[in-house]
């Protein structure tokens, strides 16, 4: 079903001189109001997988456009920017410690804490997840329920081209110290990824498990123990290794989630 607001916005972000018209304007403006209370959300999951209501890319890209640049003085601190900061935090049950973070347009499920981080508009945080210091949630990335961004952690940004699927990290998994995570990767319910784990669209994932590897690109299936590797890749130069990511286990079935997010790791002798 077609959200109201979405011809609105579709049609602005074909022809933006109907921006000036206040009708299309405020459409945009509630776009990224309900991004922010998370009424709306850029991406869906459905029986068929992710879906990206694009028209909430494009509100994303226009709200830039309208916006004016300020100035914020915070205690000692002067900022500059057209976008400002979250709200309400108390009300919507987040925890955000200085120097963290939260532009407005992003939404924080009741429980997520946010340490001195960064989470950009169009993203959601998930009930109970720790985006913990100097971890990234990029613009439009999705994270779940009881997931844990360890220090460092960068999930890359997706805004455009507006069809094209954001970042996501389904419901428990861990995401290890330094670890990259860009360019519409998804990371299945309960993964672990080991810390300096890089992962792109175009990183081979490998299934290292059976007699013969498996390999995927884009997703790291459910429950995924998965460490940084490398493979050779020949060059008019020579031959050279290259990364990769290797799956080497899955999470056992008989630990508790909560201890069972940094033991998956240790179990397989895995830096956290």
């Amino acid at each position: 079903m077609t959200h109201p607001l979405e011809p609105l916005v579709t049609a602005a972000y074909a022809d933006r001189g109907l921006l000036g018209k206040p009708e299309h304007r405020n459409a945009v403006l509630r776009a990224i109001a309900g991004l922010d209370d998370g009424s709306l959300r850029i991406a869906e999951k459905g029986p068929q997988g992710w879906t990206v209501n694009v028209w909430l890319k494009e509100a994303v890209l226009l709200y830039f456009a309208i916006s004016e640049m300020k100035v914020w003085e915070v205690g000692p601190f002067e900022f500059r920017d057209k976008l400002p900061l979250k709200k309400d935090l108390a009300k919507a049950g987040v925890r955000v410690v200085p120097p963290g973070t939260v532009r407005y347009g992003a939404h924080l499920e009741p429980g997520a804490v946010v340490m001195p981080g960064y989470v950009n508009i169009g993203a959601r945080v998930g009930a109970g997840t720790m985006v913990d210091t100097w971890a990234t949630v990029g613009s439009c990335a999705q994270v779940g329920k009881g997931v844990h961004l360890s220090g460092g952690v960068g999930l890359g940004g997706v805004l455009e081209p507006p069809g094209a699927r954001p970042v996501i990290v389904e419901d428990g998994a861990f995401i290890g110290s330094r670890a990259i995570v860009v360019e519409g990767v998804v990371v299945e319910g309960e993964a672990v990824l080991a810390a300096n784990t890089v992962l792109t669209a175009s990183t081979r994932i490998i299934d290292v498990t059976g007699s013969e590897p498996r390999e995927w690109k884009g997703r790291v299936p459910a429950r995924s123990v998965v460490i940084p590797g490398s493979v050779p890749r020949q060059f008019p130069a020579g031959t050279y290794n290259i990364p990769c990511a290797l799956i080497i286990g899955q999470r056992s079935e008989s630990t508790d989630k909560k201890t069972s997010l940094n033991q998956a790791l240790r179990d397989f002798a895995v830096a956290v």
